[in-house]
């Protein structure tokens, strides 16, 4: 049951961010922050109210089904708009129970995604270039904006790694989902004994923060140059473009050579290392906050192994659900990638309704 004064709040605050919204009386920072909430809000508001006047319908419906001086058929007809309101009230009460979860705080970021091959060899590279454009995919059906930030490019055409930003709306609570250990199981194009062979990418997914987020000192930094390296025959800098960015307190390293310009290069590590200090300091207040951890899907440790892919019968399980799906190419084209995100999605809300 939830508490109708919750319920009650809802609607009071819809109400006042309307008015305070159309007021015009209101800058232009606290506008944006305001019509989201506004917005967040208005998803709910019209269940909040079917909710709130639950009681008074059900009474009302009840008054009818007693009072003997109504006919056979309008008796009937109350009966089952009592079971229609009943089954509604439920399926309300679990909508406004998952509203009024907690939300991680970094759900509405844009994301920094960064994709290693593990083991396996050049096959793993393989396996992380075709991550990368699984994702391409995800983004391009979603009208998402992926830039690459780095690229670093294996022997047979694969990547040994590769990083990115991606942004649009609420793109961290979507790919959140997708950190951790990816293994392949598939026989290599090199394999003359068709031999399966099982090889892993790592993917870490990190919310991309501003300086508003997490303050960085200068004096915390420690910023090396050096001249960029490059594949031998191809043409290298003879500038000091490349940099190394190391966060002292943390021990965080972030080097970048893939622009020209030092300036371009600094900014682009500067990006990596925020988000990269600044899901340390998360992980670190998760592990201290235990009961939060209990209500996450997986532990959201890169080194765990959280999903599986098979070539040879075409099929995808994903660990931490026990789901497996035998459409491993429509997966990986991006058609049913939301139809696992959703699974794991509700898997974690219904773990956060048991901790509430």
């Amino acid at each position: 049951m939830i508490p109708l004064e919750k319920v009650k709040d809802i609607i009071k605050q819809h109400n006042f961010l309307e008015k305070e919204l159309s007021s015009g009386n209101i800058d232009t920072k606290s506008f944006a922050k305001k019509s989201k909430e506004y917005s967040n809000l208005g998803s709910i508001i019209s269940i909040a109210k079917e909710y709130l006047n639950f009681e008074k319908e059900k009474k009302d419906l009840e008054n009818i089904v007693q009072d003997k001086k109504n006919d056979e058929e309008m008796i009937e007809m109350a009966k089952k708009d009592l079971r229609d309101i009943e089954k509604k009230k439920i399926k309300n009460e679990n909508s406004l129970k998952i509203f009024l979860l907690p939300k991680d705080e970094d759900d509405d970021k844009n994301a920094i995604v960064e994709i290693r091959a593990g083991t396996g060899g050049l096959e793993a590279s393989l396996f992380c270039s075709d991550l990368f454009k699984m994702y391409e995919k995800v983004c391009s059906k979603k009208k998402w904006q992926l830039e690459i930030i780095s690229i670093s490019k294996s022997d047979a055409g694969g990547f040994k790694e590769v990083i990115f930003s991606v942004n649009g709306s609420n793109i961290y609570s979507y790919l959140k989902y997708e950190s951790g250990v990816h293994r392949v199981q598939r026989i290599p194009e090199t394999e003359t004994q068709g031999r399966v062979h099982t090889s892993a990418a790592t993917v870490a997914v990190l919310p991309e923060v501003e300086e508003v987020d997490i303050k960085i000192k200068e004096s915390d930094l420690r910023i090396d140059v050096f001249r960029a390296g490059g594949p031998g025959g191809q043409s290298v800098n003879t500038t000091d473009s490349a940099v190394r960015i190391t966060h002292i307190p943390s021990g965080v390293v972030v080097s970048q050579q893939d622009e020209k310009s030092q300036h371009k290069n600094k900014a682009k590590a500067l990006k990596i290392l925020r988000s990269r200090v600044y899901e340390a300091e998360k992980i670190k207040k998760d592990q201290e906050r235990s009961n939060n951890r209990r209500s996450q899907i997986g532990t959201g440790d890169r080194s765990e192994r959280i999903r599986t892919y098979n070539f040879p019968q075409g099929r995808i399980t994903d660990h931490r659900i026990n789901l497996t799906i035998h459409k491993l190419n429509e997966f990986l084209s991006g058609e049913i990638h939301e139809e696992i995100n959703d699974q794991l999605r509700l898997k974690e809300q219904n773990l956060k309704l048991e901790n509430l």
